[in-house]
């Protein structure tokens, strides 16, 4: 199965060779002293100078024997070799290209053959093989994340495990990730079970120069230590100046320009720049006394370096590295001035940019970054994670595709926990969605990133001799929901008991997706802000046609009201908002209707409730980190007096007073299918008020339609807060708010509650405060003789009293729809395949809990029907497509305090090419018979 080669040299050769060379160099420089200073003996260090000023010109990267190894350095004893038969193979070569069907060799920590394993080699192992029948299911490289904080900024978050940045100053070249790596971090298991195997742990991005990332493999080993973990660490971890005999390793460092260190220092960005330049002259000064003595060095003028020692600073090591090109420097840069800023660095230092991180800017700009020192960086990004500050306003989810055209290389990152990096994947699956090619979209997951951090030569491949990093997945990695079946790190098998469910046999086949050129085009003419406002249709009746099915809601849930036959798709009629007939196009079409309609065309579409979304402050914010463009927070009267002129203690505020309409988040929801949003007002503690129902295609408030209902809930929070108020003083309150409500404002909405008039939503995650909130509801109904309405968003360690909440008649709000242990609260989340049978969200639902899904963030209520898409996967058949939708949409309403009665005032969303959970199909049109009208988008 193996090429033969050449057999690697063994260390006794490439030492004797060395030496000969150090005696050459010797011998020429004795040569050159001997001809000035007769009999004048060499200095005692001369051999170590030598050495060292040699080690210079060695560039880093792998031996050129690399390939010839027989095992991993990596390797454990005792591993079984692992035969994975049938498998359809992503490689990464042929730039992504190339998939064969083929079995897989594992031996050694390695990748040892692909192709057809003879019976003979079968034979050589015995019984030791362990043989796998794939089924043809597919495999790619594990996934490579290029951008984490994994086990530097902990799961959960905790003060004792907080080590993700420095503020001792904007310059720390000398900081290492490595030292403040946690073992313990909930991340690792997690993350494996998302496909996840190596990854880059960078400092954060508090300071203008972080210190220094390292890369590490995920799984656990027997030392159990960080430095076990690692994956080719640079010799100075064990030295502070290695004499090196053989080329460096590669190095990683961190840098951070724009708003972090500005907001951090109190820093302009000339401030910023300003540091930088500062620093690498410094690093440049140590850089030209080092080349200075060498030179005098390699010309035998030792006289010159009697009292000399070898110029160096241990805090500015690495740096000087940086400017020798040994180092992978990965800039967490955003905006166009900043890009600008670096690019002008790098040429004016010369040294290379291994990649712009987060670069929300850059595809706006891909001919600056071209003009970087030596060569292009590759850009690291989000997929639609955007807007969440200024610097991020104008990201693009087209970004990866218009950077892929112009030749750049694309990598998708999670910047972990920012995002959980389980769900890496589904970044590149999103940036697939909206144009990136396929062969760069699984690229931009495994091979790109391990070429762009230098370890391109081991991991990012299926190559005979690679390591034996690989997973296999239930479905094309890039169909949504994608689950590792098994993951393999060295060789080792990651998942012990992996859970999974049968995927439908399309999900086998490269995902079909919707055409946005022309949105493409206009992110890049608008420069990042095309407009979002809907067009409405000019017709008062809109035909739309080829429709496959029709949803409506009725009762408080989701049905389905029409399926076409195969042979012939229906027709919806719509007149001013309202549809007149949805069925076959005989039984619904008139010649005179044909004729004055204005007719869209679904190609296989579907007509759908709109979503519902909930959990961010979406509503009342444009810009999260601008506090000139959000609301605000409400006074709590738990921490403090509230100020007299609003009522003081009794006083209760309404989000839907604070509503601002047109924000771009906003839009790209409604033009993503989530029609309605559902916000209380921002608070920092327990008190919040009273929430609203707002249309998010809306452009201000006066707006027909835009208020969809002024009040619709009593929100309070029960979390930890640090030492003050305690989870018991919260309890506290809320029962006297409950039990004993005061006569101002305040007083009559908790009375409502609790004479089951009003829904009270509480938000927390432990199972223990949700299992008092049980208790306390059913002793204000004893009291009251009422059936209080509670329901509990967040909730992510519900699933334990998935029973008791049942029982209770208690409702969730499930935030995130994909639980990650953020802090202790949700420590035990219920994962999902393949690390459990069931997700939280499936228990629940199994157990009769009327279930509900939201979000975290305002940007990602764009992805509310992946998210419910995902869901139902997960749930592995056991939910039918109405109720599926009917998470997103009237089970949110309900739990929120929608009122019934508007159901049929509720905005219907109609696809193209699929229905509203598919990824190929695309929103063309929202129904609106609140604001009797058609927005076409």
């Amino acid at each position: 199965m193996a090429t033969p080669r050449r057999l690697p040299l063994t260390r006794v050769a490439l030492s004797y060779i060395y030496g000969t060379v150090v005696l050459a160099v010797l011998a020429f420089v004795s040569s050159a002293a001997y001809d000035t200073y007769s009999f004048r003996k060499l200095p005692a260090h001369a051999a170590a100078a030598v050495s060292r000023c040699r080690s210079l010109h060695l560039t880093p990267g792998p031996s050129p024997y690399f390939h010839d190894r027989k095992q991993s350095d990596r390797f454990v004893p005792g591993t079984k070799p692992t035969l994975l038969k049938n498998a359809k193979i992503w490689t990464g070569q042929e730039n992504g290209t190339e998939v064969i069907h083929a079995d897989i060799l594992l031996d050694k920590g390695l990748i040892k053959g692909i192709g057809h394993v003879s019976h003979a080699t079968v034979k050589q192992y015995k019984d030791d093989l362990v043989v796998i029948d794939l089924k043809h299911a597919w495999v790619t490289p594990g996934i490579v994340d290029l951008h984490s904080h994994l086990g530097d900024d902990s799961s959960p978050e905790l003060n004792g495990a907080s080590d993700g940045n420095s503020f001792k100053g904007p310059i720390q070249p000398w900081l290492r990730a490595l030292d403040g790596l946690n073992t313990h971090d909930e991340s690792y298991r997690l993350s494996i079970s998302g496909g996840v195997t190596t990854a880059l742990v960078l400092p954060g991005s508090a300071n203008a120069i972080g210190g220094q990332g390292f890369t590490i493999k995920l799984r656990k080993t027997a030392e159990r230590s960080p430095t076990s973990m690692l994956l080719e660490p640079p010799y100075q971890i064990n030295s502070s100046f290695p004499q090196l005999e053989e080329r460096p390793r590669w190095r990683q460092m961190k840098h951070a320009c724009g708003e972090n260190p500005s907001s951090v220092y109190g820093f302009t960005r000339m401030d910023t720049v300003w540091a930088f330049r500062e620093a690498y002259n410094k690093a440049r000064q140590i850089k030209e006394s080092q080349d200075l003595y060498c030179a005098n060095v390699e010309a035998g003028r030792w006289e010159a370096l009697t009292e000399t020692p070898y110029p160096e600073d241990l805090q500015w090591e690495a740096l000087v590295d940086v400017l020798r090109g040994r180092v992978k420097v990965q800039i967490h840069c955003y905006e166009t001035v900043d890009i600008d800023d670096i690019v002008r660095l790098s040429n004016e230092f010369q040294f290379p940019i291994a990649a712009f991180h987060h670069a929300h800017e850059a595809y706006l700009v891909p001919d600056v970054i071209k003009k970087a020192y030596d060569h292009p960086p590759a850009v690291a990004m989000f997929a639609t994670n955007a807007r969440y500050k200024r610097e991020a306003y104008r990201g693009s989810e087209f970004a990866p595709r218009i950077l892929a055209q112009n030749g750049l290389n694309v990598v998708m990152k999670s910047d972990h926990p920012v995002l959980d990096s389980r769900h890496l994947l589904y970044e590149a699956q999103q940036a697939y969605v909206y144009g990136l090619p396929e062969n760069l979209a699984i690229a931009a997951v495994t091979s790109t990133p391990a070429e762009t951090m230098g370890m391109g030569h081991r991991i990012g491949y299926i190559k005979e001799g690679w390591d034996a990093d690989i997973v296999v997945w239930d479905s094309h990695p890039l169909a949504l929901g994608a689950t590792p079946k098994q993951v393999f790190i060295d060789g080792i098998p990651q998942l012990e008991s992996p859970y999974g469910v049968r995927k439908p046999l399309a999900f086998q086949q490269t995902p079909k997706v919707p055409n946005y050129d022309k949105e493409a085009r206009d992110a890049l003419k608008y420069e990042g802000l095309p407009p979002l406002a809907p067009t409405k249709a000019e017709a008062g009746v809109v035909l739309f046609t080829n429709v496959k099915s029709v949803f409506t809601r009725a009762n408080g849930a989701v049905q389905e009201a029409f399926v076409a036959q195969d042979d012939e798709p229906g027709v919806v009629i719509v007149e001013n908002g309202s549809v007149l007939c949805a069925g076959m196009h005989a039984s619904c079409v008139t010649p005179a209707l044909f004729a004055s309609a204005e007719i869209v065309d679904t190609r296989g579409g579907s007509v759908a409730p709109g979503f519902t979304t909930y959990g961010a402050p979406l509503g009342l914010e444009e810009i999260a980190q601008e506090p000139s463009t959000n609301d605000g927070y409400v006074y709590d009267p738990l921490i403090a007096p509230v100020p007299s002129i609003l009522g003081g203690d009794e006083a209760i505020v309404r989000a839907v007073d604070g509503l601002q309409y047109g924000g771009r988040d906003m839009l790209l929801a409604y033009r993503a299918g989530v029609t309605t949003g559902i916000t209380a007002p921002s608070h920092g503690r327990f008190y919040a008020g009273l929430s609203t129902s707002f249309s998010t295609g809306a452009l201000h408030k006066l707006d027909k339609g835009a208020v969809i209902q002024e009040v619709n809930a009593v929100h309070v929070t029960v979390r930890h807060f640090g030492s003050a108020p305690s989870i018991s003083t919260q309890i506290a309150a809320l029962r006297r708010l409950l039990l004993e409500p005061g006569k101002g404002a305040s007083g009559k909405w908790f009375k409502d509650v609790s004479e089951g008039k009003v829904t009270l939503v509480v938000d927390t995650d432990s199972a223990d405060v949700i299992a008092t909130l049980i208790l306390l509801k059913k002793e204000v109904e004893e009291k009251q003789g009422s059936t209080v309405k509670l329901t509990i968003s967040g909730a992510l360690e519900a699933h334990i009293l998935a029973k008791e909440i049942a029982e209770a008649g208690v409702g969730i709000v499930q935030v995130p729809s994909r639980p990650f242990p953020t802090t202790w609260e949700r420590l035990r989340i219920l994962p999902g395949h393949p690390l459990t049978e069931q997700s939280s969200i499936a228990l629940l639902l199994e157990h009769n809990v009327t279930v509900g899904i939201g979000i975290e963030e305002s940007w990602s209520a764009r992805n509310t029907r992946f998210d419910i898409a995902w869901a139902a996967l997960d749930a592995g058949g056991d939910i039918s497509k109405a109720q599926a939708l009917a998470l997103g949409s009237t089970n949110v309403e309900t739990l929120l305090g929608g009122e019934v009665e508007i159901e049929n005032l509720r905005e219907l969303v109609v696809t193209e090419g699929g229905d509203l959970l598919d990824m190929e199909s695309k929103i063309v049109a929202i129904i609106s018979p609140r604001r009797k009208l058609v927005d076409l988008l």
